[in-house]
Formats: structure tokens, sequence, C-alpha cells
């Protein structure tokens, strides 16, 4: 009975005192607001910087303790370009001639910075982010280029993370 009570004391000792994070995360302190400028493009496919753009939304709103803000309003700014988009193809299928598997590689520069001092807080001048899709399952360029801006933007959200 004394070793259960021994037990459970420590879980709650443990549990009250955390692993030393606030509730929100290892995020930036003293940033409450982001604006997320429209990203540019140096690519020809439409719609990739828009695609990114939202996503980044979505993904500050869902997993940061950040809020959207216009940009006369917010403490920061995250802004971008789409600068290339790169296909492979692998793995020709002997009879057809046809890639069994595909790659799709996008490109981007990346910037966030401080509006109330200045400074860069992440400049990425190319982040990379590829995917893997099989066409001959019906997997097409647009499903492998919306799975590519959602990992990139997660990888970017994980970017906003204190720095250690």
């Amino acid at each position: 009975m004394r070793t259960l009570s021994i037990f459970l004391a420590l879980g709650v000792l443990a549990g009250l005192t955390g692993c030393g994070y606030s509730a929100g995360g290892p995020y930036r302190k003293g940033i409450q607001t982001v604006y997320v400028d429209m990203f540019g493009s140096k690519e020809f496919r439409r719609d990739l910087e828009f695609q990114l753009t939202e996503a980044l939304k979505k993904r500050i709103a869902m997993d940061t303790p950040y809020r959207l803000a216009p940009k006369d309003h917010a403490d920061t700014i995250l802004s971008g370009e789409v600068l290339e988009e790169r296909q492979a193809a692998w793995a020709p299928d002997p009879e057809s001639r046809q890639p069994r598997e595909k790659q799709l590689t996008l490109a981007v520069h990346v910037q966030w910075k401080d509006l109330r001092n200045g400074r860069l807080l992440i400049n990425k001048p190319v982040e990379l982010q590829a995917v893997d899709y099989l066409p001959a399952a019906g997997e097409s360029e647009k499903y492998a280029q919306q799975r590519a801006i959602e990992k990139l933007s997660e990888r970017i959200i994980a970017e906003m993370y204190d720095e250690w």
C-alpha cells in the first residue's frame, strides 16, 4: 500500500511539473500576431503561391499560439516566394516506357521578420520539399503538389519554434 502511495504521489508531482514548456509549446516569447503576406512565384505553374499562403495561414491558426492579423497591426510578417517546381521520373515500366514513380520537389524562399525591430527571425534562401507519387495508381501531379505544400507548411511552422 505504501509503494502504491509513493508511485501515485510521484505521478501527480510529474504531472504538475511537466517538461518545462508553456501550454502553447516552445514558441517565441513576446510575439502575439503574424501577418502572412501572399507568397510570390517565379514558377509558371498557377496557384502554388496561393495554396502555400493559405496552408500557412491555416497551420498558424491551428498549430501555434499566434493570431493572424492585418499587416499594420501585426508583430511579425511571414513572406516568401515559390522558386521552382521540379519533376523527376523513376522506375520506367519496361513495356510502356512510362515512369511508374515520380517525384515532385518544391523550392521556396521564406522570411519571417519582426516588424517591431526589423530583425529577421527566419531567413531561408532555399527550403526544399520533395514528395513521391505513383501516376500508375492514379496519383496526379496536382495531388503531389498538394502533399508537398502541406509538408512544406508543416516545416515552415516548425521553424517558428523558439531557438534552443
